[in-house]
């Protein structure tokens, strides 16, 4: 009986080997010696395959991030930092498939299909870290466009994943700047300014 793992561990291995999914689930399951029934109790496609990958990698950075001992000192913004520094040396250990995921997906401009199941979990987890920074007053509580600071950071993951597949600096320098260039700039967009100051003071006028 086939696991999960080894049906995920066979299809990276296809894939990188050929540069393309296998011609079938019928041609994949023979030469793996298992039933088509065995596949489908797991997956219900290839494409889920992938899917779930990128899950796992996702929900094992987070995992590991916070239940380090000093993860609740951080402030909102050092907690995505931690995600995404950390988020990059567990891709770098799957390099290979995440640029052939990635290159499959075509339009770098939306959300990848293969990044569906990925997103509603890093949207939690950001949420939760952004309330906690709305809470604490490191973020700054506008009206409507506090409940939109989540779409800002799942862009940041986008273009995080995207530039460090496309970079080939020694170490991946040129990433680790780009994760805290793009980070703190987008929350000093999400802490108080003096424009916050200035719109306050026009309400109390009005």
């Amino acid at each position: 009986m086939a696991t999960a793992q080894q049906i995920k561990n066979a299809y990276m291995d296809y894939v990188l080997t050929h540069n393309e999914k296998p011609k079938s689930v019928y041609s994949f399951v023979k030469k793996l010696k298992i039933s088509e029934s065995e596949f489908y109790e797991f997956y219900a496609s290839f494409e889920s395959i992938e899917k779930m990958a990128w899950v796992e990698l996702t929900v094992e950075t987070i995992d590991t991030i916070e239940q380090q001992e000093i993860w609740s000192q951080y402030s909102s913004r050092d907690k995505l930092l931690s995600f995404f520094y950390s988020y990059i040396e567990v891709l770098k250990k799957h390099r290979s498939f995440i640029i052939y995921s990635l290159k499959q997906s075509g339009n770098r401009f939306s959300t990848p299909e293969v990044l569906s199941g990925t997103k509603p979990i890093f949207e939690n987890f950001a949420e939760n870290i952004i309330n906690e920074g709305l809470d604490s007053g490191e973020l700054a509580n506008r009206k409507f466009l506090s409940k939109r600071y989540k779409d800002a950071l799942w862009i940041q993951f986008a273009f995080i994943v995207n530039f460090w597949v496309g970079d080939d600096s020694a170490g991946f320098e040129k990433t680790d700047e780009a994760i805290e260039k793009g980070i703190n700039v987008t929350f000093d967009l999400f802490q108080r300014s003096p424009l916050d100051n200035l719109f306050e003071y026009g309400k109390f006028l009005s």
